[in-house]
């Protein structure tokens, strides 16, 4: 059984000017802050913009874009996803990600931190996990979600209710403990049984 740490990349899913993400991708950072069981790459999409369109040929500068994502995405033991909702929805952004890559998320556990209005972005959440599930990726049942988060965390990601910030907290450490668990797990198994679809 191996004790290294495993390569969790985070997913910051928004793209929108003004977005909301890299604050709560800041929330979970100080979380993950406090493990030594995983090593963390931070993937924002604001800052790798993928080609619209589709094909099983990129133009070589739509295979330069998908460079600097596809390997990262290929190194990952797990990822955790911090999306919005957009109308019900989860952001074209982030369908575009997956949607180029079909291969990095097989036998891989998935977890998400969602964030919106009064559904807290869960429906977004709801929509991602048959289409991740069609990529043969392992969804994890908890999640942490923030309803109208807009003005409850510091520039830091420290949110500023205490008795909800508690909350959160123990929802993360709940999220984190069964991603562990899961990204361990099917480490271990690709290692001795490639996984085939």
């Amino acid at each position: 059984m191996s004790h290294a740490p495993y390569r969790l990349t985070v997913i910051v899913a928004s793209t929108r000017q003004g977005r909301f993400g890299p604050t709560v991708a800041g929330w979970l950072g100080t979380h993950l802050a406090e493990r030594d069981d995983i090593e963390v790459d931070v993937l924002d999409l604001a800052e790798h913009p993928l080609p619209a369109r589709l094909g099983p040929n990129p133009e070589p500068e739509e295979a330069e874009l998908l460079a600097a994502v596809s390997p990262r995405l290929e190194r990952a033991d797990a990822f955790v996803i911090v999306t919005p909702e957009y109308n019900h929805s989860y952001p074209a952004s982030l369908k575009a990600l997956i949607d180029w890559h079909t291969t990095p998320w097989r036998a891989k556990p998935v977890a998400f931190v969602s964030y919106g209005g009064l559904s807290g972005g869960l429906r977004a959440v709801e929509h991602l996990r048959p289409v991740l599930a069609e990529l043969h990726a392992v969804t994890i049942r908890e999640t942490v979600s923030f309803h109208s988060p807009w003005g409850a965390f510091d520039a830091s990601g420290r949110h500023l209710d205490e008795e909800a910030g508690h909350r959160a907290a123990g929802a993360a450490k709940v999220l984190l403990d069964q991603l562990t668990w899961w990204a361990v797990s099917l480490r271990e198994a690709r290692a001795a049984r490639p996984y085939t679809v």
